[in-house]
């Protein structure tokens, strides 16, 4: 969208010139929310245009130095300065990240790496156990246990990874943060720092046990209901 043809910053927003920046703020985030591509998917090629649209305009209007050039010469203006959309979303997205970041996932997007929040739980990846019943066992159903193999935390580190006593320290290729920043046209992507493998922090002396994992193997005894009936091909599902 050409300069000329661009609109208002305080129409795309929808505020007056003389709003706060908390009602700019408040403004930003409703606009987009209501405009991110995922919750358009039956239109999100406009859907992508609004939501840099509002993300351009908030980027100006919430930066004093960028929204007094704008207030005074127009998007003319801020040409000089670089125009209105920024490099680094990060800074755009830092009052109110933990609510963009929830829904949609911006550290991702965007590039604003998220430090010293929450960790979501990831879910465990799927085993599988082939058994074989006979006709018996098949037509009437039986009750049985088996072993899976399971990871848990390792006792003598407490999960860390790190030799008891020795520690762990912050990871210098990313600082810490457990991710690289990649500038890649329009947008800062960010991708798992190869060196910490997106853990931020570097294993001194690594676990004897667990050798640095965190985690050991080890077996868990499940009881089952084989349901009569089955056959062939047939799967059961056990949660947990």
């Amino acid at each position: 969208m050409s300069k000329a043809n661009q609109r208002d910053y305080y129409e795309v927003l929808g505020v007056q010139r003389t709003a706060a920046v908390e009602e700019i703020k408040a403004a930003y985030r409703k606009a987009a929310l209501k405009w991110h591509p995922d919750r358009n998917p039956q239109n999100k090629e406009e859907a992508e245009v609004k939501f840099r649209e509002c993300t351009e305009a908030y980027s100006v209007l919430s930066d004093a130095e960028k929204r007094q050039v704008y207030d005074t010469y127009g998007h003319a203006g801020l040409s000089s300065m670089g125009g209105g959309m920024p490099s680094d979303f990060s800074t755009v997205f830092q009052d109110f990240h933990d609510i963009l970041g929830d829904f949609f996932g911006f550290e991702d997007i965007f590039g604003g790496g998220r430090r010293g929040g929450r960790t979501r739980a990831q879910r465990g990846a799927d085993l599988r156990y082939d058994m074989t019943l006979t006709f018996e066992e098949a037509a009437t159903g039986v009750s049985t246990k088996i072993k899976v193999p399971r990871q848990e935390f390792c006792a003598s580190c407490n999960g860390t990874g790190a030799k008891k006593g020795t520690g762990v320290s912050a990871c210098q290729a990313c600082g810490g943060r457990g991710q690289l920043a990649y500038q890649q046209g329009f947008f800062t992507i960010t991708r798992t720092c190869p060196n910490c493998q997106g853990a931020g922090q570097i294993i001194r002396e690594r676990c004897p046990d667990c050798r640095g994992q965190g985690r050991v193997e080890r077996e868990k005894t499940i009881e089952l209901r084989i349901p009569p009936g089955v056959d062939t091909g047939t799967r059961l599902r056990v949660n947990g």
